[in-house]
């Protein structure tokens, strides 16, 4: 899936249309959200050998990494029932307003939905962003070590 950008077109791919970006994509993930590059590569892994089908969406501008997010059994919320969730959704700032967030998050609900999982969550702190796409307000839940209540959104 391509879509125009200001320097030429993006690219929109799964982790398992282009596997040899599953080492950056580990690290580019870590880099803006301090999780274990182990962690990302774990997850990574059992979706490349086909042992879950919650998967990890790029964007690419070039050969760059400038979005991407995944899909994991619980983002680290307490909330163990609502499953799975959405994670990591992250643009690069100078390529934010441009649809990427809105593509990835549309690419994951429809892999998604077909294979037959539906509904899908997203914790997160945003107001106003995700309802664009589609996701609605559905309760706040304890993130893992959180002080506050995050709000969990879900996606019919």
């Amino acid at each position: 899936m391509n879509s125009r950008n200001q320097s030429g077109t993006y690219r929109f791919l799964t982790l398992r249309d282009c596997p040899e970006q599953m080492e950056p994509a580990a690290r580019w993930f870590h880099s803006k959200w301090r999780v274990p590059e182990e962690a990302y590569r774990s997850c990574m892994t059992a979706y490349l050998n086909r042992e879950t089908e919650y998967g990890w969406y790029l964007c690419l501008d070039g050969e760059r990494i400038v979005g991407g997010l995944g899909v994991i059994e619980n983002d680290f919320h307490d909330r163990r029932d609502l499953t799975p969730n959405v994670c990591a959704v992250y643009t690069e700032e100078n390529h934010r307003g441009r649809g990427v967030a809105g593509r990835l998050l549309n690419m994951a609900v429809e892999d998604l939905r077909a294979g037959g999982v539906s509904p899908v969550y997203l914790l997160t702190d945003h107001t106003g962003f995700y309802e664009r796409y589609g996701w609605e307000f559905l309760c706040m839940v304890q993130g893992d070590g959180e002080p506050g209540m995050s709000r969990m959104y879900i996606h019919r």
